[in-house]
């Protein structure tokens, strides 16, 4: 057997070529041969006493193509691997004449996407703006409104008020397209009387930007429309009103408290006020967790130089995902698959670098914290405790131990990103919750 390798001149891309004798394959499908002629069942002979010739006669040419394309997938993963090659995917085996009835000789050939060295940007030579989320009052409202819907009474009147839902069809004046909307009309901003004292059935003609103010984000919002789409829905829209919503506000007692927040996590309503101010934080401050961290990947991939072998990316991203994804749709959306290839590259690259490494212990004790967090336990005792470790383990297991493999992948996917924002020069501003929301809308 001798394999070569013959990279283009671009140095990412190259060709392998694997050739083999009769002299690598031979004994080895003999081998075969005999021991297939033993456990044969062919009419006219008994079990086992099939002559060999008549088993090479009969299945020769698959028994070869099977050992011949098991000697390729160890030669050429043992070639990559002994001469630490990196690899963009796999490598593509390129179409070839071979004839397995006459020829003794082969020579397979495969296309390899090579991987090249780069370095990241300086320590301290990039920015990102870290924000720091103040929670309003106008959000703390929100929430609480939030609330009385959920665990409010909910009714039907016939008749809309100030603080109800239109529930129908909307669509601009002009079109046939409709979408079932749920509007909030304690969010009209103008004209407001339109959308008060309307029954089921009713139809309202509206200017949708100045009904709401060009609030874009709130068109976004009861629309289903993107922010940019929201934007540009300019003129008169029609809503054909199907049903009112209302929801009466639900007592504040310890019933509410329950539901809310677990029993007996809060017993007052100061303490629920206190929990709620903290929860908005909480995940407003996650959300800006997570804005960071997709400015450290943004900023990591624009500014760092990688050359990658396109014309073999985009050729083997349609071979992975046949059937999935045409050369077209690779075409259009190639940008983001590069992208995404980058990061992956830079994080390997951290994780190397760096050492960094997951412990079995990590993943367990982070899965049962999830656990435990969706149960509402924070404190628990040591038995308790053994069985959600119990639970946590099972977990792991499932999915042919894709559970495993995605906690994994999300704890040091977290500490590459910890690791990189000691690298990069981070501004702290501080922002309300409503403007944080509206330069974040999607």
């Amino acid at each position: 057997m001798d394999i070569t390798l013959d990279k283009n001149d671009d140095q990412l891309s190259a060709i392998l070529t694997v050739h083999l004798t009769e002299a690598d394959y031979g004994q080895a499908v003999d081998e075969k041969i005999k021991e297939y002629s033993k456990k044969a069942q062919i009419k006219g002979f008994r079990p086992g006493k099939v002559p060999a010739a008549l088993v090479r006669k009969m299945y020769g040419k698959s028994l070869l193509v099977e050992e011949i394309n098991g000697m390729l997938g160890k030669a050429v993963d043992g070639y990559i691997k002994e001469n630490n090659i990196k690899i963009l995917g796999e490598p593509l085996p390129v179409d070839s004449t071979v004839n397995f009835d006459t020829d003794k000789d082969f020579d397979f050939k495969f296309e390899l996407g090579l991987l090249p060295d780069f370095e990241l940007p300086a320590d301290q030579a990039l920015k990102v703006n870290r924000h720091q989320v103040s929670v309003d009052e106008t959000t703390l409202q929100e929430t609480y409104d939030q609330i009385g819907r959920q665990f409010g009474q909910s009714t039907n009147p016939e008749t809309s008020e100030a603080g109800d839902y239109l529930y129908g069809k909307l669509k601009k004046a002009d079109a046939d397209t409709e979408q079932t909307v749920l509007l909030p009309i304690n969010k009209v901003k103008n004209g407001v009387e339109r959308f008060v004292g309307v029954k089921p059935g009713d139809t309202i003609t509206f200017d949708l930007q100045d009904a709401f103010g060009g609030d874009v984000s709130a068109i976004a919002n009861f629309s289903g429309m993107s922010k940019d789409a929201a934007g540009a829905a300019t003129g008169e829209y029609v809503l054909t009103v199907e049903k009112i919503n209302r929801t009466d506000k639900p007592e504040f007692d310890q019933e509410l408290f329950d539901k809310v927040f677990g029993k007996d996590i809060v017993t007052s309503k100061e303490e629920f006020d206190e929990k709620v101010r903290a929860t908005v934080q909480e995940n407003y401050d996650r959300e800006a967790e997570g804005l960071l961290n997709r400015q450290i990947i943004d900023q990591m991939v624009d500014n760092t130089t990688i050359s990658v072998p396109t014309e073999f990316f985009k050729k083997w991203l349609v071979r992975a995902n046949q059937g999935k994804l045409t050369p077209e749709q690779v075409e259009e959306h190639y940008s983001d698959y590069e992208r995404e290839l980058k990061w992956s590259m830079i994080r390997n690259k951290v994780v190397e670098d760096q050492g960094l490494k997951v412990s079995n212990e990590e993943i367990v004790e982070r899965t049962m914290d999830k656990i435990m967090g969706q149960f509402n336990l924070p404190e628990v005792n040591e038995e308790l405790r053994e069985s959600v470790r119990s639970f946590a383990d099972n977990y792991l297991k499932q999915e042919n131990g894709k559970n495993y493999v995605n906690e994994y992948e999300a704890i040091l996917a977290e500490k590459v990103l910890e690791n990189l924002r000691g690298k990069v020069v981070v501004t702290d501003n501080l922002i309300s919750a409503e403007d944080f929301r509206s330069q974040n809308a999607g």
